[in-house]
């Protein structure tokens, strides 16, 4: 028999005789008995242990009689568990049986102690004890059990969403990579295809007239393809440290630039496509005016939106003009032309997703559709923000806004 299986049995008589009497009744190997001869030692007993599986108590003791004993045993909640068995010799009344149960009691036994009655209804309530002690640890193991599960789950529901979130980000980073795609193929055919095609069609003129043509004009085609050629060389150099910058998440350097000669730069890039419609450029902007600016993404914004304006005023059209004035810590700079201006449903969509169908120009000029929403985002990068007014027939005007340096 194991420790675990050994239940505690509390006798109160104040004969010791009957002490060993009923101890050597009930003498059993699972039982282990502590013994009292007073109403009062046994209280100091229960005070210690508390795990009896049944108590065996004398009603006639002297000072505190059995009934007393019991009230106050039942005074303590850890004890009112504890079945209370009373050992009497006379008082078997009614009035004496429910004094007893009154007072706590489960059941009476009569002295003479008939041995048979005694280990019969002491084994009753001991195997109770121990099915009560194996109910409780069950539940505890049941407790446990679920407090693992509990665990688990939130472990579950914790990595989970920690999955969740890292495919999110994953899904954030490849639709970023997607659009950095997209402006890298939007930025390659707004702002290297102009200046090719300025390049293009200086070599036709060489290729088709260069053997009628004086030396002065050779000289002036020779001129312009050069200048153009390392233009577009530099601009690609600066393209291939721009995607490299996507892709390394660094591609924002503002720094303090001189705002019309940046301006005068990127018009320089484009002035071959504008001669070829008789068009010109008006740069009114005051060279007094200084911008922190990412010098790439403004030349981007600016290329846009000035082909844009070549691209849809007609041949021989009124200048294109670039002005600037600061407002509130920023400068608006605005891009105007006279071409055939736009519809007010064109206007709402034109920073509206990837509306990748583009309206061709007056010379029959294609482009991607990507170039506007390129340009809003690299104004909003800025802190900027980007508006247009246009009316059908009569020209456009796209104003943006980047930080006074």
């Amino acid at each position: 028999m194991t420790d675990d299986e050994t239940v505690n049995i509390l006798i109160v008589d104040d004969n010791e005789n009957n002490l060993l009497s009923m101890e050597v009744i009930l003498e059993n190997e699972s039982y282990s008995f502590y013994k009292a001869t007073s109403g009062k030692e046994a209280l100091r007993i229960l005070l210690k242990e508390e795990d009896f599986s049944v108590i065996l108590l004398d009603v006639k003791m002297p000072i505190m009689d059995g009934y007393e004993t019991a009230q106050l045993i039942l005074q303590r909640d850890k004890l009112k568990h504890i079945p209370i068995i009373f050992i009497t010799a006379q008082d078997y009344e009614d009035e004496s049986v429910y004094k007893g149960y009154e007072a706590g009691g489960v059941d009476f036994i009569l002295k003479p102690i008939n041995p048979e009655i005694l280990r019969a209804k002491v084994l009753v309530f001991t195997e109770l004890h121990r099915k009560n002690q194996l109910l409780r640890k069950q539940e505890e193991q049941l407790k446990a059990t679920n407090d693992d599960l509990l665990h688990l789950s939130e472990d579950l529901e914790r990595r989970v969403l920690e999955r969740t979130i890292e495919l999110e980000n994953v899904n954030y980073e490849l639709k970023t990579l997607n659009l950095s795609k997209d402006k890298f193929i939007s930025v390659i055919s707004h702002d290297l295809r102009t200046p090719l095609t300025s390049l293009l069609a200086s070599s036709e003129n060489l290729s088709r007239h260069g053997g009628n043509l004086p030396p002065e004009k050779i000289k002036i085609f020779s001129d312009i393809i050069n200048k153009t050629s390392k233009k577009i060389l530099n601009q690609l150099n600066e393209l291939v440290d721009w995607a490299k910058s996507q892709r390394e998440k660094t591609n924002f350097n503002p720094e303090k630039i001189n705002l019309s000669k940046a301006v005068s730069e990127s018009l320089d890039l484009l002035r071959t496509n504008a001669v070829q419609k008789r068009i010109k450029f008006e740069n009114n902007i005051d060279p007094g005016i200084y911008v922190e600016i990412d010098t790439l993404m403004f030349r981007s914004i600016l290329q846009n939106l000035v082909s844009n304006a070549i691209k849809f005023t007609p041949y021989g059209g009124k200048a294109v003009s670039i002005n600037a004035q600061p407002v509130d810590g920023m400068v608006e700079i605005s891009i105007r032309d006279h071409g055939v201006g736009m519809h007010q449903d064109t206007k709402e969509l034109l920073f509206v997703g990837y509306n990748k169908t583009s309206v061709d120009g007056t010379s029959q000029e294609k482009g991607t559709g990507l170039g506007l929403l390129l340009v809003k985002d690299f104004v909003t990068q800025h802190g900027g923000t980007i508006k247009v007014d246009s009316e059908l027939g009569k020209g456009t005007c796209f104003r943006f806004t980047v930080p006074s340096a």
